[in-house]
């Protein structure tokens, strides 16, 4: 997306997490960063006794040497990801590397430190400390009414999700030591972003396939849609988010559903996938024998196979472009994607 008719520059986000060293062979390297505003580094655990938050896979973040790092350094210095992400932002100075912390894995891990101030003090000191070590960057926090040593942090901070008031009104502590009640006006005072989570709205936990990142909501087939973008983000505007700050996250993968008819049908199973079942790479679909299809009503695309009966749902090219038409029209923020792997070796799918 380029500025045009005034429009400012977007944010460009994308995630690579730390496992992807490993089965997939997707290194750092591989990310196309002149492409990218930010890169959001996942996932830093949260321990839960204390609040301190730390790096899960050493090897991965740190330790690996690559073919160009030396084995004879002295001192303590970082290798892995990191460094490689640092060599990347050297070669792309528009790029900015932001820690994320928790993710679905991890989340479970935010309540009980949150929940009181020695628990939240250490989680903002510990967050902040390892993103100083690691040469991090990024201002995604800010506000006089947080201590000085907050200001300057980068941090992706990502619960999912605080179950109950309690823990929703801990979170917002959690941002600022001072706030008791949970107001997203209030939280937004605390932030520069809004990465929007707009996708996962439809999977393997329901009994009706469904379009997992639709835009709007099908009023001819309610059942396909049980969530919709422009619901959440009418909700931000409503509780006086600016619509600047919100970047839209999309998924570079499919969801699928095998045994059904289509969008708003019962399905039994949802099959293989990539890496996991029922969840496909971007770069394979569609998949052989089915054929993509467009719902104009919705805002979502996705593959059907007549033979196997099976749906995926995803976003293509189409449904990329209209997304990004959707945040220049919406004056978003800009977006983000899940995840980086190398799905980016077949084409952005918005290209």
């Amino acid at each position: 997306m380029t500025p045009q008719d005034g429009y400012k520059t977007a944010d460009i986000v994308l995630s690579l997490i730390e496992r992807a060293i490993y089965a997939r062979n997707h290194q750092p390297q591989d990310i196309q960063a002149d492409k990218l505003t930010h890169v959001l580094y996942a996932f830093a655990n949260v321990r839960p006794d204390s609040g301190s938050v730390y790096l899960t896979d050493s090897w991965s973040d740190t330790d690996k040497h690559y073919p160009s790092d030396s084995w004879n350094d002295q001192g303590n210095n970082v290798y892995g990801c990191i460094k490689q992400l640092y060599l990347l932002k050297k070669r792309h100075r528009q790029l900015k590397v932001l820690l994320s912390i928790g993710g679905w894995t991890y989340s479970s891990n935010f309540a009980q430190p949150a929940s009181t101030q020695a628990g939240r003090d250490t989680f903002a000191k510990s967050a902040v400390d390892l993103v100083k070590n690691l040469g991090l960057d990024g201002k995604l926090l800010r506000s006089h009414e947080i201590p000085q040593f907050m200001k300057s942090i980068g941090l992706d901070v990502d619960w999912e999700y605080p179950a109950d008031d309690t823990q929703a009104r801990n979170f917002v502590l959690l941002l600022n030591r001072t706030r008791a009640k949970l107001h997203l006006k209030e939280m937004d005072k605390h932030l520069n972003a809004w990465h929007l989570m707009a996708y996962d709205y439809a999977g393997s936990w329901d009994t009706q396939a469904g379009h997992q990142s639709n835009i709007n909501a099908c009023k001819s087939n309610p059942s396909a849609t049980p969530f919709s973008t422009q619901t959440a983000v009418a909700a931000y505007k409503a509780a006086g988010i600016s619509a600047s700050k919100i970047v839209l996250g999309m998924p570079l993968y499919g969801r699928a559903f095998m045994n059904t008819e289509g969008p708003g049908q019962p399905f039994q199973g949802v099959g293989e996938g990539s890496w996991e079942n029922g969840v496909w790479d971007f770069k394979v679909l569609p998949k052989a024998g089915a054929v993509e299809k467009w719902d104009q009503e919705s805002g979502a695309s996705y593959s059907f196979d007549q033979g196997q009966k099976m749906m995926v749902s995803y976003d293509n090219k189409q449904a990329a472009q209209t997304k990004a038409a959707y945040i220049r029209d919406q004056g978003l923020g800009g977006g983000m994607w899940w995840e980086t792997y190398d799905n980016l070796k077949k084409g952005c799918p918005n290209e």
